[in-house]
């Protein structure tokens, strides 16, 4: 089954867009949507970190949950930094050291910062060891690195750990 579909969570959020994209559940699109959904994951496997093993779906939920409340939550202070014309921003770049060791769970914790707006993960380090991120309004360094170690790392740890 994994060689027909080796991501099937991507092949149905593939679908769903489609779909979505097409604002019509006509069989045409249904069948359209289905060829991309298989041929997508398949033609770009190669380019994917192995899955972990396990997988806790209860903390994937809350994890989840908090990230889109996190993203929220940073729209409106970052909109709040734009328009007041007294706010002075500081911009900088700070290192997060991670204790995460898979492949594909560094990936979702520099894609999820990268979601939330003011922070980008910029740079991994070569050893996988520390995560660049710049964030658009940095005021305490060590509080930045607690909060992303504490919201998102650990969470992610429960995930998949």
């Amino acid at each position: 089954m994994s060689r027909v579909l080796p991501q099937p969570l991507m092949s149905l959020a593939l679908l769903a867009a489609w779909l979505l994209a097409n604002n019509s559940i006509a069989p045409g699109h249904l069948v359209l949507g289905a060829v991309f959904a298989l041929a997508i994951p398949l033609a770009t496997q190669s380019f994917w970190p192995e899955y972990p093993r396990t997988v806790r779906y209860g903390p994937l939920l809350r994890f989840i949950a908090v990230v889109l409340f996190d993203i929220v939550v940073a729209n409106l202070t970052v909109a709040a930094i734009i328009i007041n014309p007294f706010r002075k921003v500081r911009p900088g770049f700070i290192v997060v050291p991670l204790d995460l060791r898979h492949p594909f769970a560094i990936t979702l914790l520099a894609s999820t910062i990268s979601l939330t707006p003011g922070t980008v993960s910029a740079n991994l380090a070569g050893d996988r060891r520390s995560l660049l991120v710049h964030s658009f309004d940095l005021v305490d360094e060590a509080a930045a690195v607690a909060a992303i170690k504490n919201r998102y790392e650990r969470r992610i740890r429960e995930i998949f750990e």
